[in-house]
């Protein structure tokens, strides 16, 4: 069994990987997508938005980072794809179900579910240009606005040369709502040959294992489910082995919630910063009451000293006793 922490656009980035890495139970984790049109991106674009290939290619808790491209030219995926593995890519996903508007528009993403040729001659292209040990993987939704061609899209990658396939139960259209539709998990691994990840709607221990009865898999991508609840991908491990499980609380979490703001200002523009904090803590409040209270103080705030009062954290003493000791 794997857990792969999902590469969710906007919300899962280098930060939220490592800081949902350390928490353990995930196996591997994917980079936001990388767009790409025309040319070969410059390593600048890797060193944003895959920083992590620059220290091994994984997280600070050892966790593997695999590269995700998005587009819609073979040739020019397939180089891009060439140049990251000469940066230390271990394996490279391609996105086949990003719902996003804008990036559907521009023939990118879930909108790719309408023609299985040509997600066959991506994979094919793609698996041509890598080296032979690095793995191309797949994620994919149930279709656009229908599950009619699903099956025959999951074939064409896995033809096309996909080592796993990563399987979101949902249309684009459904976007997100419930319910995902995990039977078809179980439907498309009996077409193909290669490992499925179940992928959608799990956000408890006990929709794991509904999710595994229904969908006959043992490998599963979680998303939201797991930004909301950091140690669930630590549960199911735990579970899985047959342990009692034993919940993150909130004081457990704190440390890591303080990390992430520490991180945040940092990286991130003080306009931008109190944003991203804003963000993780209203996905945690579905899990944490104490979230809903300190999201309800900081929804407000966007000043980043009184953020750090709020979180009886000392920013500026922080940086200097990391540049103290470096």
């Amino acid at each position: 069994m794997q857990i792969a922490l999902a590469p969710m656009e906007g919300l899962v980035d280098e930060i939220l990987r490592d800081v949902l890495t350390r928490v353990g139970g995930i196996d591997w984790c994917v980079t936001e997508f990388i767009r790409v049109t025309e040319r070969v991106l410059p390593a600048s674009s890797y060193q944003k938005l895959a920083p992590e290939l620059f220290s091994g290619a994984q997280t600070a808790a050892g966790t593997p980072v695999r590269v995700q491209f998005l587009g819609s030219d073979p040739a020019c995926l397939a180089d891009n794809a060439a140049y990251a593995c000469t940066l230390g890519a271990p394996v490279i996903d391609l996105n086949f179900g990003c719902p996003a508007k804008t990036v559907n528009k521009s023939r990118g993403g879930a909108v790719l579910l309408k023609e299985p040729e040509l997600l066959h001659a991506i994979v094919r292209e793609v698996r041509r240009a890598v080296p032979a040990q690095v793995p191309v993987t797949a994620k994919m939704r149930l279709g656009f606005d229908h599950k009619d061609y699903a099956l025959a899209c999951a074939q064409a990658l896995a033809e096309g040369g996909a080592a796993q396939i990563v399987v979101h139960a949902r249309t684009k259209v459904e976007g997100y709502k419930p319910p995902a539709h995990w039977e078809w998990v179980a439907r498309v691994q009996e077409v193909v040959k290669v490992p499925v990840y179940a992928n959608g709607e799990v956000w408890t221990l006990d929709d794991w294992r509904r999710c595994r009865e229904v969908s006959g898999v043992d490998d599963f991508m979680l998303g939201r489910g797991l930004v909301a609840r950091p140690d669930l991908a630590r549960q199911i491990a735990v579970a899985r082995a047959g342990q009692p499980v034993v919940p993150m609380t909130w004081a457990e979490l704190q440390p890591l919630l303080a990390d992430f703001w520490l991180q945040a200002r940092r990286k991130i523009s003080p306009r931008y910063a109190p944003g991203r904090l804003k963000q993780w803590l209203a996905m945690l409040t579905r899990s944490y009451p104490e979230a809903t209270e300190l999201f309800n103080l900081l929804r407000r705030e966007n000043d980043c000293l009184r953020i750090d009062s709020l979180l009886g954290i000392d920013f500026i003493g922080s940086e200097r006793a990391e540049q103290a000791s470096a």
